[in-house]
């Protein structure tokens, strides 16, 4: 248990790692602009007066890819039940998705570039003449930037220095969040993360942990998660650990596994299949869940009388991590005790830090993405 809110069990592998605990020393030690941004001392570029008047709509559209979206959609699923607000999300490109929007939407368009032709494609097609809109982007000569000046909306300025996989806890999932009715600052956990030695120590366990996976061979980092409400989550830490760092052939492929369901799918093969994976379980004590009717039960399940839903999850996660032991399968374990934005702000911490770190210990660079600049400038060439 790094924190109240949060029961973490580490990989079960005893490595020390004194270059982790180094890196780690150095990393809140430097001037990180990014690390930066998830202390409670970052100042939003937005204001939260200035966006009130936006508080009052009820339903919201937000346009963008990668990590302009994942982290706000990762906010809302989690945080649904706090929010009365509707919030709809387009981050892809869908023929007809037209058709799909009913009704008037207040439009948040996010882009770091402001030049993303997905984004620019989206807000073409689905902006119309009499909307609502909010543009994030860079403060400099781009598409977007210029598109939001004609169009007379409402511009807040995407920081250079933080790029979108990264910038949930800055003004990209903040201020969406804001506009959800929840405050931006119970996510900032940061400040007394760096003081909690039990956080530290299990960061420092868990990158010494993975580093040595990786030493032997294992690639896949599979998500066991057992909470529909964080699939978002894992997307967006999809996005994360293969953006950071699949590069110069090193790299972790994350697989997010839905369960219960997938047990009757992929499970066989996490037991019994190659060994190059590991895992990580997920799990959200749901407080308000349906229970199982007695009086429908046949005698055979009788032992399911009264149980509600989330517990019968919660046994599903607990034997399927005890199999796991029993054939020597490594994972790590999170339990989540309570849902709602401190725990979110954990969460967020803890993998972005936790990446970080993997790229300065692989000495890759956690911070570009510059393979994927090559299909932007291809797609490009081939359209014009």
């Amino acid at each position: 248990m790094f924190t109240k809110n949060i029961i973490f069990k580490n990989f079960n592998i005893k490595k020390k790692n004194l270059k982790v605990r180094k890196k780690l020393s150095n990393l809140l030690n430097e001037k990180n602009h990014i690390l930066f941004s998830f202390s409670k001392n970052y100042k939003n570029s937005f204001d939260i007066k200035k966006i009130g008047k936006y508080k009052k709509f009820n339903q919201f559209r937000v346009i963008g890819m990668g990590g302009s979206t994942l982290g706000t959609q990762s906010i809302y699923d989690f945080l649904k039940h706090k929010i009365k607000k509707k919030f709809v999300f387009v981050d892809n490109l869908q023929v007809n998705q037209k058709k799909k929007f009913k009704g008037n939407f207040t439009n948040l368009v996010v882009s770091k570039s402001g030049n993303t032709i997905e984004t620019i494609v989206n807000s073409n097609i689905l902006i119309k003449k009499n909307d609502k809109n909010i543009f994030i982007t860079e403060n400099k000569k781009n598409y977007l930037l210029e598109l939001a000046q004609k169009l007379k909306a409402e511009i807040v300025h995407h920081n250079n220095f933080i790029g979108g996989r990264y910038s949930v806890l800055s003004e990209v999932g903040m201020l969406p969040a804001e506009l959800m009715g929840l405050k931006s600052q119970k996510f900032k956990q940061f400040n007394s993360l760096i003081k909690n030695k039990h956080f530290l120590n299990a960061l420092i366990s868990n990158v010494s942990a993975t580093l040595f996976l990786i030493k032997n061979k294992k690639f896949n980092s599979v998500i066991i998660n057992y909470d529909e409400k964080s699939e978002n989550l894992f997307k967006w830490y999809q996005q994360l650990i293969a953006e950071s760092l699949g590069k110069k052939q090193n790299g972790l492929l994350p697989i997010v596994s839905n369960m219960p369901k997938d047990n009757h799918s992929v499970m066989q093969l996490y037991l019994d299949g190659f060994n190059n994976n590991f895992y990580t379980f997920f799990y959200v004590n749901e407080k308000k869940s349906e229970k199982v009717k007695k009086n429908k039960l046949l005698n055979s399940h009788i032992f399911l009388k009264n149980k509600n839903i989330s517990k019968i999850i919660y046994a599903q996660k607990k034997a399927t991590e005890n199999i796991f032991k029993k054939k020597n399968i490594p994972f790590r374990s999170f339990e989540i005790k309570n849902r709602d934005e401190n725990s979110m702000g954990e969460l967020f911490c803890f993998f972005m830090i936790e990446t970080i770190l993997l790229g300065k210990a692989l000495n890759i660079n956690p911070y570009d993405q510059p393979a994927v600049e090559l299909i932007k400038k291809e797609t490009k060439k081939i359209l014009i």
